[in-house]
C-alpha cells in the first residue's frame, strides 16, 4: 500500500469514538467548538445550499433542561457543551439566490453558454426541485419517470427525497465537526435519542426546521468508552466489481 499523504488523519479515524461519559473537572475550551464548527461549514453539501444551522448549548440552566429531553443519556448529562444540528430546508430560496449572485459575478468573463448553464442551475433547476406546493412532489416524480424512459435520470425528486438530501448534507457537516474536535483533542457523541418536539420548543426553533442530531462534546473519561470498537468484517460491506 502506498504511503498516505497524511497518515495522521488515518490515526484520527482510528482514535475517534462515541464517548458516553465526559470529564467535568478538566478545563474545556469552548472557543475550540466554535473553530470546529467553522470547519464544519466547509463540508460538502447538496448544491452548495448549506441548509444547516448549529445551536450551541453551554453548561448552565439551558443545558440542564436539555438533559431530560435527551432521555437523560450520560453523554448529555456530562457533556461540557451540546451542539444541536438543525436542517433548514425552508431556507433554500435565500441560499439559492446567494449562490446565483455568486455565480453571476464569478462567471462574468466566461463564455455565454457556460455562464447560462451555471445560472440556470440556481435560477431554474433548484427552484423546480425545492418548490413545494400541493401535488408538485407527485408531478416531479411523474416527470422523472417519463424522462427516465429514454435517458438516465435522477429519480429522487419527491419531497421526501429532498428532505433526505438536506439531512445527508447536515450529517456530512456533523461528521466534519466531530473529526475536527478529535483533531483538537476533544471527544464527541452524536445522539439521536431525544424528544425533537420539546427540544424545538425549548430552543424556539422555527416550525419548518428539523433536528438532525445533537452532539455532546467534552473530553472523554476512561469509562466513557464502552469497550473495544466493534465492526462487522469489511468483506460484508465493501465489494469490488
Amino acid at each position: 500500500m502506498r504511503t498516505h499523504y497524511n497518515q495522521n488523519f488515518f490515526d484520527l479515524l482510528q482514535e475517534r469514538r462515541s464517548v458516553r461519559i465526559f470529564d467535568q473537572e478538566r478545563f474545556f475550551d469552548h472557543e475550540t467548538v466554535r473553530a470546529c464548527l467553522e470547519m464544519a461549514t466547509l463540508a460538502p453539501n447538496s448544491s452548495n445550499l448549506q441548509l444547516w444551522e448549529f445551536y450551541r448549548i453551554k453548561e448552565g440552566d439551558l443545558k440542564n433542561k436539555m438533559v431530560p429531553l435527551c432521555m437523560r443519556q450520560k453523554a448529555a448529562l456530562t457533556a461540557r457543551e451540546l451542539v444541536v444540528v438543525v436542517t433548514r430546508r425552508d431556507k433554500w430560496k435565500k441560499r439559492s439566490e446567494a449562490n446565483h449572485a455568486y455565480i453571476k459575478e464569478l462567471y462574468q468573463a466566461a463564455d455565454e453558454k457556460k455562464r447560462r448553464q451555471a445560472l440556470n442551475y440556481y435560477g431554474k433547476l433548484v427552484p423546480k426541485l425545492y418548490t413545494n406546493f400541493f401535488g408538485w412532489s407527485w408531478i416531479k416524480q411523474v416527470i422523472a419517470w417519463y424522462l427516465g424512459l429514454k435517458k438516465p435520470m435522477v429519480r429522487e425528486v419527491s419531497e421526501t427525497d429532498i428532505r433526505i438530501s438536506v439531512h445527508k448534507s447536515a450529517a456530512l457537516a456533523a461528521m466534519t465537526f466531530m473529526y475536527a474536535m478529535k483533531a483538537e483533542g476533544y471527544d464527541t457523541c452524536p445522539m439521536e435519542g431525544f424528544d425533537s418536539k420539546r427540544v424545538k420548543n425549548l430552543l424556539d426553533l422555527p416550525k419548518a426546521s428539523e433536528i438532525s442530531m445533537i452532539i455532546a462534546c467534552g473530553e472523554a473519561k476512561p469509562e466513557g468508552i464502552y469497550g473495544k470498537r466493534f465492526r462487522i468484517p469489511s468483506d460484508e460491506v465493501i465489494f469490488d466489481l
